[in-house]
């Protein structure tokens, strides 16, 4: 595939399917060497590892080779222009405290967007052997099986999934929304990344996620999957969905959870 060609969805996600499992494989096989070392970016929680730069490096190399032309958004070596219109957004190891503590919930995140709308992504959790993807209006496959959101209807029942963010401040306002929400919902899980938590909702073993203060390389492709698997996608208000505000549900409690965050932010 090059720029030359006039790419479909389908073969773009193909294309993520593969970049995400080489670049999976590549981290998987450092970190099953020794423990990684690792240093941090934006608090001293908010940690990053060798195996994160050379995931993303590998992503990088192969567009360069397969989709010269288009832009890149990676979480680790930032922003390159292109010329195509076609944008990749990348996380190389989503969850890397997860990783570096030798925990099997991280994950290797490839979105396309076209203009601005994201048309294909793949989540690859190497050490579990799955890959999750979608295409738009393509329908979202787990290892190529249709995956498809809970039938939750009943919001007491609704096992919901969520995570913190690095600054200490925002951790403990989150823990306050969590300590008012836990008793109105079966429970609440923290898996520590927002692209394995955005599949689980895909898939149906969450019902909802909801988090803030993310960037667009965590959730482009889980959202998109999500979306596809029949979630309804907004921000925790109800609005369009952005990086920094996302709540994804099975559209049975999707209202009743918009409330419920609500009067739980609210206090």
């Amino acid at each position: 595939m090059s720029t030359g060609d006039a790419p479909s969805a389908a073969e773009l996600r193909a294309l993520c399917e593969q970049l995400a499992e080489t670049a999976g494989a590549i981290a998987l096989e450092g970190r099953g060497h020794l423990a990684p070392s690792a240093s941090t970016k934006s608090s001293h929680t908010d940690m990053v590892t060798k195996h994160d730069l050379a995931a993303e490096r590998s992503i990088r190399d192969a567009l360069a080779q397969t989709r010269p032309g288009d832009a890149i958004l990676g979480e680790e070596e930032g922003s390159s222009p292109g010329s195509t219109g076609y944008r990749w957004a990348i996380d190389p190891i989503d969850g890397t405290t997860n990783f570096a503590y030798g925990l099997p919930l991280w994950a290797t995140s490839v979105a396309v967007s076209h203009e601005g709308a994201t048309i294909a992504g793949a989540v690859r959790l190497p050490a579990l052997g799955r890959t999750y993807s979608a295409h738009l209006e393509g329908g979202a496959t787990v290892d190529g099986r249709p995956i498809s959101i809970s039938p939750t209807t009943d919001i007491p029942l609704a096992l919901v999934g969520t995570g913190f963010g690095y600054d200490a401040d925002r951790r403990r306002a989150q823990a306050r929304t969590v300590a008012r929400l836990i008793g109105e919902v079966r429970d609440i899980r923290r898996t520590g990344s927002a692209a394995v938590d955005l599949c689980l909702v895909a898939e149906g073993s969450l019902d909802v996620y909801y988090e803030e203060h993310l960037n667009e390389w965590d959730v482009a492709a889980g959202l998109l999957i999500a979306s596809e698997a029949g979630a309804t996608v907004s921000d925790l208000g109800g609005a369009k969905v952005h990086p920094g505000s996302v709540l994804v549900a099975s559209p049975g409690v999707h209202t009743a959870m918009l409330e419920l965050l609500r009067r739980s932010r609210d206090g």
